[in-house]
């Protein structure tokens, strides 16, 4: 089970440089953009059934969410079972009824017949659903679930962490995020996450070094760049902040966390009396 980065960073958005000495989180500003990315669909998570049914449902979850609504309560009533259930839900998720899906999801992590794992993925993708609904509480309750069930699943613990970040509780995701972090040194996603935990709890050098390693292992990672820009204006290098943006924008031209970074250099070039 592994919950694709880009559908994360969607739902989440790098803080601005509001302050000398406040920035935002990866926070959760628009799910309705965020909306516009599917979550990970089968065969990505564990297969919670198989079958020409279930293959034509999903495949209309990406084609024509409508149809694939329509499709799945119409085999559920003819013992269509989980499979029928879950590609409803992704249905309602690809028709932008995050919160419904997410419900839909969660019943199915309980009720489910499945082993622990197509179960954790369930919570997973509800999870995720959550935060495109703005509910980052209920968000963090379901990958604890999930996590009741795969303890040590590192994509579960980056959820988590992503939705504790969401409500503040910036210590508390440090937890997950330094237990991601061990588990797989080399998850740049991760280090992202914890340079701007860190960050919110003051620990600037100890973010800088988090965002390096990122960077080192990921050179043009985009949202490593636009982290490392906002930690660098912290540090008073307007310079090399201003160049982590640019390239921000460079490498991901139509994204949300181009729009962040193309704000950052507007507050930038306004002045401390703009910020």
């Amino acid at each position: 089970m592994k919950p694709a980065f880009p559908v994360l960073l969607a739902l989440l958005a790098v803080g601005l440089v509001t302050s000398a000495g406040g920035v935002g989180w990866l926070a959760l500003h628009a799910p309705a953009e965020a909306a516009s990315e599917p979550l990970p669909l089968p065969p990505d998570a564990p297969r919670l059934a198989e079958g020409a049914d279930y293959e034509r449902c999903l495949g209309l979850v990406r084609t024509d969410p409508d149809e694939a609504r329509s499709f799945a309560e119409g085999w559920e009533t003819k013992g269509g079972g989980e499979g029928a259930r879950h590609c409803g839900a992704l249905a309602l998720l690809a028709a932008d009824e995050p919160e419904r899906a997410a419900e839909r999801l969660e019943g199915l992590g309980r009720a489910s017949q499945a082993g622990a794992a197509m179960r954790a993925s369930l919570f997973a993708q509800a999870g995720q659903a959550w935060m495109m609904a703005g509910e980052a509480g209920r968000a963090y309750a379901a990958a604890t679930m999930g996590l009741t069930l795969m303890p040590d699943d590192a994509d579960l613990m980056l959820d988590r962490a992503v939705a504790l970040g969401t409500l503040g509780r910036y210590a508390d995701s440090m937890d997950d995020l330094d237990r991601v972090v061990a588990l797989d040194p080399q998850r740049a996603e991760a280090l992202v996450f914890r340079a701007a935990a860190n960050r919110h709890l003051d620990r600037v050098e100890q973010a800088a070094a988090d965002v390096g390693r990122a960077l080192t292992l990921t050179p043009d990672n985009a949202e490593a760049l636009l982290e490392r820009g906002i930690i660098r204006q912290l540090k008073g290098d307007t310079a090399g902040a201003k160049a982590d943006w640019q390239r921000t924008i460079a490498l991901a031209p139509d994204s949300a966390t181009a729009d962040l970074a193309q704000q950052n250099l507007a507050l930038n070039e306004a002045g401390p009396q703009r910020r």
